[in-house]
């Protein structure tokens, strides 16, 4: 069974930084993609992020315009969002997800993966 577990979500100032963890079990890691969606109040689930198998590619959804950054440590089966220069919009809960199938180019496509971790909560200030 494929379990991910969000973390280092928190509350932080405009044009600040977070790094937010996805620890991840029960998978074999180059098999995955892991990514990261996002939800705020009102509005629908939206991916953000995502790192490819095999390559461990970054991809990112437009809004990021180049502040955020994916990467992976697979010695640890974790893959990390660094978030800089956040902003208000930004607030949301923070998903980890992995897929086998899917690449990283559907997390804007509206297409669910597989497994979902629980969320953290991410909270910027003006």
């Amino acid at each position: 069974e494929v379990q991910l577990q969000a973390s280092g979500g928190g509350l932080v100032q405009a044009g600040g930084s977070l790094r937010l963890s996805c620890a991840a079990s029960g998978l074999v890691y180059d098999d995955y993609a892991i990514a990261w969606f996002r939800q705020a109040p009102g509005k629908e689930r939206e991916g953000v992020s995502c790192i490819t198998k095999n390559d461990d590619s970054g991809f990112y959804a437009d809004f990021v315009e180049g502040r955020f950054t994916i990467s992976r440590d697979a010695a640890k089966n974790t893959v990390y969002l660094q978030m800089n220069a956040v902003k208000p919009e930004d607030t949301a809960v923070y998903y980890c997800a992995a897929d086998h199938l899917f690449p990283c180019a559907t997390i804007t496509k509206g297409i669910p993966f597989e497994s979902w971790g629980q969320g953290t909560q991410v909270t910027v200030s003006s």
